[in-house]
């Protein structure tokens, strides 16, 4: 495997085998770094050899659904073991990946000091800007280091500097049309998902801002599909926090009170310093009369990050809907807040 890896070219290479007994078929594939030859991932499908082209396409797909995100994370990995003046622009934006998705304030300010500097190494690399944007807004959105109309221009700038400089960019168009969310732009960002699916059919970060804009914009079942095919398809996706918060918002939406504390528990077991996810869970505690529980989850929510609590509690952000804005209020007034 590493002389494949150097006469290719490559970093990673997938290998497999065929084996046959009878009308059965067992597929196996594992995924392999060719410079050192431990394997990153490996699976095994056994089919009936009923058809064998829609065998062939079904496990193709599979496969390729499987290797992006292994591999993605193989390199978040390969960053992080780099001495930090080792760094090129890819290893930098990686290493930043890794250091935004722990989800706490100071991991978020690694993040974005490490996407500048994939930015200052290549200015032509598009994973820099897009980094940094989500960065950027997190450090406004979650942990209120700034606000949201301090920071707008910029992060709308990046995000659309990243489609310019590469439009095949899957992950540049769904950054996009997160930015175009925020303003509000249901229909904008709908259509750059459209182009991102388009040319990364099986992108779990497209998935999870779609489910985002479908539940934004007036539909939470349909955005919750979404949102749980993105985490099926990358369990370890540096976003993962913001999607099970979202996941826990449909609910809400969706009036399931009881699954919304349930989804939200299940985001703060992973990121207990996700302040959002109190704030979330404290309404939906509100409106299942469970008094107490919510006046301790807002008393979280508030004391974390008391500006970001300001933030979307006091003023009404861009992307959220008067009714759903009035429904999160109502549920907070619930637990306990005077405001």
């Amino acid at each position: 495997m590493k002389q494949v890896g150097r006469e290719l070219g490559v970093r990673y290479a997938l290998e497999g085998s065929v084996r046959k007994a009878g009308n059965r078929v067992r597929v196996t594939a594992q995924l392999v770094e060719a410079e050192t030859g431990s394997h990153v991932w490996a699976n095994r499908y056994d089919r009936d050899l009923a058809d064998i082209f829609a065998l062939q396409d079904e496990i193709t797909e599979a496969v390729a659904t499987a290797v992006a995100p292994a591999i993605d994370d193989a390199e978040r990995q390969r960053a992080m073991r780099k001495p930090p003046g080792d760094l090129n622009a890819w290893s930098a934006y990686q290493r930043g990946l890794w250091h935004f998705s722990k989800g706490s304030p100071d991991d978020n300010a690694l993040a974005e000091r490490l996407f500048q500097q994939a930015i200052d190494l290549d200015p032509s690399f598009a994973g820099g800007y897009t980094g940094l944007s989500d960065a950027q807004a997190r450090a406004a959105g979650v942990y209120g280091k700034r606000t949201l109309a301090e920071i707008e221009d910029s992060i709308f700038a990046l995000a659309r500097r990243a489609v310019t400089l590469d439009g095949n960019d899957a992950e540049a168009r769904t950054c996009f049309a997160i930015q175009l969310m925020r303003r509000g732009d249901y229909q904008g960002a709908l259509a750059e998902l459209e182009v991102a699916l388009a040319i990364s059919p099986n992108l779990a970060s497209a998935y999870g801002t779609l489910g985002a804009v479908l539940m934004w914009s007036g539909h939470p079942k349909k955005g919750r599909d979404a949102l749980e095919n993105s985490i099926r398809l990358d369990p370890r996706n540096p976003n993962m926090n913001l999607r099970l918060l979202d996941v826990a918002i449909s609910f809400y939406l969706s009036r399931e009170y009881d699954a919304a504390v349930e989804a939200a528990k299940r985001g703060i077991r992973s990121y207990p310093d996700y302040s959002n996810m109190y704030r979330w869970i404290a309404a939906a505690l509100g409106q299942t009369g469970r008094i107490e529980e919510a006046k301790e989850a807002l008393k979280k929510a508030i004391t974390m990050a008391p500006a970001a609590f300001d933030m979307f509690v006091r003023r009404r952000v861009p992307w959220r809907r008067r009714e759903d804005n009035a429904h999160m209020l109502e549920g907070l007034r619930k637990a306990g807040w005077e405001g």
